[in-house]
């Protein structure tokens, strides 16, 4: 039999999953000692069961990675006949290499964690780089949000949709959204800094005028990538502007800064719990989660 266990980061998600399998979920409790430290309590009995904890580590992404941790050591520790991580936001994963000499590649470090607990598989969503699943010796699966994305934009009556990656490496994501609305798309060229983090985004012209443009990424932390693309979009005359992505982190006035820039929407998944999280994933995982089953 499976059971969810919902993490405090994933309450919400944990328990639609649940609902697509068809399972019964056990409650965690959790809270914060007056030092910082975490507390979780799993308030069920999970021997001999194949466990699912669902624990998303987006921020305060340290907090919610001890949470992971503690849940999937103490599902072993009852005994569980099988534990499996849900991990839909994977944190540190854009530190998946050593950029500048001395520098640590942060997700091996967490991946190395989360295996130490005697896990059995990984799921995540939209991972940074599929690199990074190659890490893991344990069996990591990488599952698409693109297709709730493109399900949620195909009821929304755009015009000529155009969708666009905010640099080449989110081509494959801008080609695979625009599939699912048969629509056009491109890619903007961007440069950063690898000290200072600043970014560059050149000039490009594109046929949007009057035309419904979508901007789509796997993270959004500082939406500063985001806001450039989409001013010039604005500038082009595009009819509407909408931001997608898996991950909304939404950090540092990111939603203002886009929102100033001509965004006309900004659409998130459940993958990080936020005020633009209208598309939920459970759906596509617990098809992923199936066929493991």
């Amino acid at each position: 039999m499976t059971k969810i266990l919902p993490g405090p980061a994933s309450v919400e998600l944990g328990n639609k999953l649940a609902e697509e399998l068809g399972v019964e979920t056990v409650p965690v409790e959790a809270k914060s000692f007056p030092d910082g430290e975490s507390y979780v309590r799993i308030s069920g009995d999970l021997e001999n069961e194949r466990v699912v904890v669902v624990q998303s580590t987006y921020p305060p992404q340290n907090t919610h990675l001890v949470q992971l941790l503690q849940l999937l050591d103490a599902a072993r520790d009852m005994k569980a006949s099988e534990v499996i991580a849900v991990v839909p936001y994977l944190a540190y994963s854009r530190q998946d290499k050593r950029f500048r000499p001395g520098e640590a590649v942060s997700v091996g470090t967490i991946v190395r964690l989360i295996e130490a607990t005697g896990v059995n598989s990984l799921f995540t969503v939209d991972v940074h780089t599929e690199k990074i699943l190659e890490l893991f010796r344990i069996h990591a699966h990488n599952v698409s949000a693109t297709p709730a994305l493109g399900e949620f934009f195909a009821k929304r009556g755009l015009k000529e949709p155009y969708v666009f990656a905010p640099d080449e490496g989110a081509l494959a994501r801008a080609k695979s959204l625009a599939a699912c609305l048969n629509a056009d798309y491109s890619f903007f060229q961007k440069q950063r800094d690898r000290i200072s983090g600043a970014i560059k985004t050149s000039v490009k012209e594109f046929e949007v005028k009057d035309r419904d443009a979508i901007i789509v990424d796997d993270i959004i932390s500082t939406g500063s990538t985001i806001a450039n693309a989409a001013s010039m979009l604005h500038d082009q005359n595009a009819r509407r502007i909408y931001v997608a992505c898996t991950h909304p982190l939404l950090l540092s006035g990111a939603k203002d800064r886009m929102m100033s820039a001509g965004v006309h929407e900004i659409v998130g998944t459940d993958c990080v719990a936020s005020e633009v999280s209208r598309v939920s994933v459970a759906s596509v995982v617990a098809q992923s989660l199936r066929k493991t089953m």
